[in-house]
């Protein structure tokens, strides 16, 4: 029997047991037999409008205000639709784009090194290692310029040249120099800038703002998205908000790893009950690992700390070559004894290879013997329990040497503030200690080139969709598409559905869909006060961590897969009989808050092992053990596994349906990924 036969009997086995195969599912919206800088302008023109005053008759719920959700809603609001506007912090400047540090992508070519729209766009798909949607893409590309024209015109402060030109540095992945940013505060100023424009809108009249409300059920009435059901964190008081149409721009998922860079409140339900309604989820599993944290130093820790990729502009990477001098001070250890390994491996890129291919770097040094720092308890697959050091170094003594310490204190000085501040350890005197850890997550829910998901009139923007980075981000693109998407593209295409509004029917609390699903809200609150169990929900949620990123992080395997399968299926019922919410709803309770947010990652994490079971070929962040080349790096299987993989909500208890949307490459050449 032939491999190939062998391997699609295997498959069919695993599927009988967690999956089940349903239609394809394409992409409708791009023509694609255009040539592929022609199909977005085409777009535009053939997307219908809506005249100004039928817009002041229109209402959009936007959910999120981080740079998506931000510039989305005042673009439409200027636009002159009324915005409904919600986020669960308690203003729009505290969303999670402001986090961001190192830069955002930008097609300008002001360092004339080579740069253009289509270098950045086949930079993206290569650096997603052939698993993005090429017009997505490339229409990322082709908007990134006009995103700093507009953010230098709101007064965002990027760095400039002496001459008064914004300057520009190298990211991870590419060999130019196309990346803006603001010090180390990038995120942050843009976000200022989009809010600016938010607020100005709310002066305006034309967006009204509601803080700490969360979201927890979207209204599907007549097979559309019509509304929303939220929170309010502070009272308890439970609302229906009722529009034309519904915008996510609620981020990612990484905290269903517990641990992760992410801000705390960070979560998936927005997108997860959106899902539940109908809305394929794409990709799940693909999640970036993240090469610039500090290490874990902890059992108690509740989140971990980015350290900026820009530092890998003049930062070194290296680990002793010898483990006997692991525990000496890096001070003391001669050059001929250093392993830049990065620099070893990809002569080309060196410290800048991609986020995913540095990481597991670092992995293999450590699981060497070679990592650096205090020794951490770690559990084996097979229960064996042992310690050993994370940690890498990032020495900047050669970048000190070379600029000057002023040099490098300008460009990176508030990281080197954070860092020292965290691990009370000088990074100008002494190398800092990084280590991967759980970031951003390429997968989300499934939109189409309007960014429409499969529930008519339910759009998704930024991280909270799947559609632009494959399997793997490179660094200095989530601002990039957080901001095109917000500013560029939806108010381009929501148009096209908006169209159609004034023949909708009148939906308001008393319809049958937004009854049901205050129901569902009320009697889930209801079910997680009642249950008045022994477990606290972040114990619970650091087990889930745990099996997350011992089975599902930065290698996966078959046999790891099913076991975790099971594992979070006997924490969910543990979940579900033994958690402890203490409380009452009409409060302010952020234990009721975080168990909600738990039992949807919970589900969530399933079928993120689902799909990384499913999809047995490695690709960029997906590195399945099974499938690398001699040299450990990641084999792909275009042959059997060029698609993105949409999956349907078919229930609780039931197996979820797997779509899968084949990936056309016609203006790039599908290879093997090298950056050597």
């Amino acid at each position: 029997m032939s491999t190939s036969v062998t391997e699609n009997s295997h498959q069919e086995e695993l599927a009988a047991q967690y999956w089940q195969v349903g239609a394809e599912i394409n992409d409708t919206k791009a023509d694609h037999d255009l040539p592929i800088d022609k199909i977005w302008p085409n777009r535009q023109f053939t997307s219908r409008l809506v005249n100004p005053a039928n817009r002041r008759k229109m209402h959009i719920i936007i959910v999120g205000t981080g740079l998506a959700g931000a510039s989305a809603a005042a673009t439409l609001g200027e636009a002159g639709y009324h915005i409904e506007s919600f986020c669960y912090q308690d203003t729009p400047r505290r969303a999670h784009s402001i986090a961001a540090q190192g830069g955002i992508n930008a097609a300008k070519n002001y360092k004339y090194d080579g740069d253009s729209v289509y270098r950045l766009f086949y930079d993206t798909v290569k650096g997603g290692d052939y698993r993005a949607r090429e017009t997505n893409v490339y229409r990322l590309a082709a908007v990134s310029a006009n995103i700093i024209d507009q953010c230098v015109a709101q007064g965002v402060p990027f760095a400039r040249e002496y001459g008064g030109l914004l300057d520009n540095r190298s990211f991870g992945g590419v060999q130019v120099q196309r990346t803006f940013y603001a010090r180390g505060q990038t995120g942050q100023q843009l976000l200022i800038g989009a809010y600016q424009a938010l607020e100005r809108q709310v002066h305006a009249g034309t967006v009204h703002m509601h803080t700490r409300h969360e979201m927890l059920e979207l209204i599907v009435a007549d097979g559309r998205a019509r509304g929303i059901i939220t929170r309010d964190m502070v009272t308890g008081k439970v609302e229906e908000w009722f529009a034309d149409a519904v915008v996510l721009a609620t981020g990612g998922y990484g905290n269903v790893f517990f641990l992760s860079t992410n801000a705390m409140g960070c979560n998936v339900t927005a997108s997860w009950r959106a899902h539940r309604k109908g809305a394929f989820f794409g990709n799940p599993c693909y999640t970036q690992i993240h090469p610039t944290c500090i290490p874990v130093h902890g059992d108690n820790q509740s989140k971990l700390t980015l350290m900026s990729e820009s530092l890998r502009n003049d930062g070194r990477i290296w680990v002793p070559k010898r483990e006997e001098d692991c525990g000496k001070d890096p001070r003391d250890i001669p050059e001929e004894d250093r392993d830049y390994y990065l620099e070893r491996i990809y002569p080309s890129f060196g410290n800048l290879v991609p986020r995913d291919i540095a990481s597991r770097q670092a992995k293999y040094r450590c699981d060497e013997g070679r990592g650096v720092g205090p020794k951490v308890k770690e559990i084996d697959a097979d229960g064996t329990e042992h310690m050993r050091a994370r940690g890498v170094y990032l020495d900047f003594s050669e970048a000190i040497s070379r600029l000057g310490k002023d040099a490098v204190e300008k460009k990176y000085g508030n990281l080197f503030d954070m860092y020292q501040r965290i691990t009370d350890e000088n990074p100008y005197e002494v190398p800092m200690r990084i280590y991967p850890a759980v970031h951003y997550t390429m997968g989300g829910l499934w939109v189409d080139y309007d960014l429409q998901s499969t529930i008519p009139g339910l759009f998704v923007c930024g991280e909270a969709n799947f559609s632009d980075h494959g399997a793997n981000r490179l660094g200095a693109s989530a601002l990039m598409q957080g901001l095109a998407d917000g500013y560029w593209v939806l108010p381009n295409t929501i148009t096209d559905y908006l169209a159609d509004a004034p023949k909708f029917d009148v939906v308001d609390e008393k319809h049958p869909a937004a009854v049901e699903a205050r129901k569902s809200v009320d009697d889930r609150i209801t079910k997680l006060l009642s249950i008045n169990g022994s477990r606290t929900v972040d114990s619970i949620h650091k087990e889930l961590g745990h099996i997350m990123w011992e089975y599902c992080g930065m290698e996966r395997n078959e046999a790891g897969l099913m076991k975790a399968i099971g594992l979070i299926r006997d924490l969910r019922n543990v979940f579900w009989t033994d958690v402890k919410v203490t409380g009452v709803n009409e409060e302010l309770n952020q234990t009721l808050e975080r168990a909600g947010r738990l039992a949807d990652f919970l589900e969530l994490g399933e079928l993120m092992c689902i799909d990384a079971l499913h999809r047995r070929e490695s690709c960029g962040g997906h590195f399945r053990a099974e499938s690398q080349t001699d040299e450990g790096e990641a084999l792909r299987h275009d042959d059997t596994y060029q698609y993105v993989a949409a999956w349907e909500w078919t229930g609780e208890g039931h197996k979820p349906v797997l779509h899968k949307e084949p990936l056309v490459y016609k203006s790039i050449q599908v290879k093997q990924r090298s950056y050597k």
